[in-house]
């Protein structure tokens, strides 16, 4: 096993804050779009991560399942709920729908 220089310790010690970060501003953010964001971030440097403890397999499917697919879920089920949410200014009149 290679030995770790100050540099990989310093490398690795970023990655970590920088994933507990992640993870505490996707779970506290209140703006549901910013905690997506967060959230495929957290994926993608998980990903380095794994990358780095040399498992390619893992990384390339954290990468593909958490920062793809999920993520893709989570912002199109954000833009459904963000549309559903009843506006009445943009609502429109019950005589203007009535076909009698």
């Amino acid at each position: 096993m290679a030995t770790l220089t100050f540099l990989s310790w310093a490398v690795d010690g970023l990655l970590v804050l920088t994933l507990w970060w992640l993870a505490w501003r996707s779970l506290s953010n209140p703006s549901l779009f910013q905690a997506c964001v967060h959230f495929i971030a957290f994926g993608l440097v998980l990903a380095l991560i794994w990358a780095r403890l040399n498992a390619p397999d893992i990384a390339l499917a954290e990468a593909a399942i958490v920062a793809g697919v999920t993520g893709a879920l989570l912002l199109a089920a954000l833009a459904r709920l963000e549309g559903a949410r009843f506006d009445p200014a943009a609502a429109p009149h019950p005589a203007a729908t009535d076909p009698n």
